[in-house]
């Protein structure tokens, strides 16, 4: 699939599905915001366990999708060695029937929580080839074929329906190589967190090279960041540490020279930046305890970047 106005191209929000401050989560209005702003998607992150209260992921982002009309829908990223392959090819099939050409399905392997796969009753030693079992079930599954599996997943299934028109686009996400490899083996495109445009275009150059080696185009590139945008640079800094901290139990310093900080302009400017270095699309989380106020800045960011 091409990059160019490919379905996870521009810019788009991170739902705020994590309670970092315990004042809820805000994950409707933001995503309706986000719509009529004119961002191109919406994402929601993916834990059975995290370091604070966090959204189901497939749950949320079903209610997402009724409250809005046109957004893209994407998972970044869903871990599905967590769940029951065939159930959660049911849940996604729906998904995609509901809401149309709208589903971007993010995957990949969170593996920093290790209580997530003692209570999903997963042996986290597993987690890649299970996940690349997934990727070769999914496709089968959501296309309404019977299908008899018996590996570290095991299905049994007679043909789920309906069937979505299409399958939604696989965004592989992770920063290892052997992420890199699947995205290359099966991705439409790859996701990775924390990079600076120079490691961005050397891993999509790698990327490309793997791609070609098996037969297939090279995929689009989708960043997952940090932003705050505003004019005052030192507390945007601030705002994002503490956020940073909370949602993800770790020091801002190691994250800092990754996060998307200033005002509309510089922030464009950093956008631009990633563009040149070869990436299609962004699923940037607001660093800021009031997610809803950074919904405009974010947009004219878009409308000054994409420009």
């Amino acid at each position: 699939m091409s990059s160019v106005n490919a379905p996870w191209s521009g810019i788009g929000a991170a739902l705020p599905c994590v309670d970092a401050y315990g004042t809820g989560t805000p994950v409707l209005p933001v995503a309706r915001a986000a719509e009529a702003a004119g961002l191109d998607h919406v994402w929601v992150p993916d834990h059975l366990i995290f370091h604070r209260p966090i959204l189901e992921s497939v749950t949320t982002l079903a209610a997402v999708a009724g409250a809005t009309e046109r957004v893209g829908l994407g998972f970044a990223i869903l871990n599905p060695v967590l769940r029951n392959v065939t159930q959660l090819a049911k849940q996604l099939s729906s998904l995609a029937v509901l809401a149309p050409d709208r589903l971007l399905l993010g995957v990949g392997l969170g593996g920093e929580i290790e209580a997530e796969f003692v209570a999903a009753g997963v042996d986290k030693t597993t987690r890649g080839k299970r996940l690349d079992e997934v990727l070769e079930l999914l496709p089968r599954l959501l296309a309404g074929e019977q299908v008899s599996f018996d590996g570290h997943n095991v299905v049994e299934c007679a043909g789920l329906a309906p069937i979505p028109d299409a399958m939604p686009p696989v965004i592989v996400g992770g920063r290892s190589p052997a992420a890199l490899a699947r995205a290359a083996r099966v991705g439409d495109a790859w996701m990775p967190m924390w990079m600076d445009p120079s490691t961005v275009a050397d891993y999509k150059a790698q990327l490309a090279v793997q791609a070609a080696a098996v037969g297939r185009p090279a995929p689009g590139v989708a960043l997952v960041g940090f932003v705050n945008i505003g004019d005052d640079v030192e507390k945007c800094h601030e705002q994002a540490g503490e956020l940073v901290k909370r949602q993800y139990a770790m020091p801002y310093e190691k994250v800092r020279k990754w996060t998307l900080v200033g005002d509309v302009e510089e922030v464009a400017r950093r956008i631009a930046e990633y563009r040149a270095a070869g990436v299609d699309g962004f699923s940037l989380a607001f660093a800021h305890p009031d997610p809803l106020s950074q919904v405009d800045p974010l947009a004219a960011v878009r409308e000054l970047a994409l420009a």
